[in-house]
């Protein structure tokens, strides 16, 4: 069977962090510190309106030397953002990543939000189901050789 988003949603449980467009980005930058995350979604009523990452951080605050205090999340957050449905292969999410060249996904399914994965989320359950394959010939060859 192959893994789909919907394994990796199911094994994370975590909670979507996410800030309003107003929210400074310093805070936004803490929260990310606090729960040890690489992005927040940012969120107005209920509407996805974008994504902040630590990559917008680095190339849109700290090389335009910008104050981190007195910006908006919502004057450097990324607003055109690719996202994946749980059904969507390992695979497909990587080479979704690798075009857009983002590093995290919203996952939706009927418009609805159920989380969000990163490069690491794909690239840990990949190494996790090749390790299980590996497993499987070995144990395979072992078994039928010498009948």
């Amino acid at each position: 069977m192959e893994t789909k988003v919907a394994d990796i949603l199911e094994e994370k449980k975590q909670e979507v962090f996410s800030v309003t467009p107003d929210t400074m980005v310093f805070d936004a930058i803490k929260l990310m510190v606090e729960k040890n995350i690489g992005a927040v979604l940012v969120v107005n009523e209920n509407r996805l309106e974008g994504i902040f990452t630590e990559r917008d951080y680095m190339k849109k605050i700290i090389l335009k030397g910008i104050a981190s205090k007195e910006t908006p999340v919502k004057d450097v957050m990324t607003k055109k953002m690719a996202y994946i449905s749980p059904d969507t292969s390992l695979e497909e999410g990587l080479a979704i990543m690798n075009e857009k060249k983002c590093r995290h996904l919203p996952v939706f399914e009927n418009k609805e939000l159920l989380g969000v994965i990163s490069i690491g989320d794909l690239g840990r359950r990949i190494i996790i189901d090749q390790k299980i394959t590996i497993n499987n010939l070995n144990e395979y060859i072992a078994g039928n050789w010498g009948q």
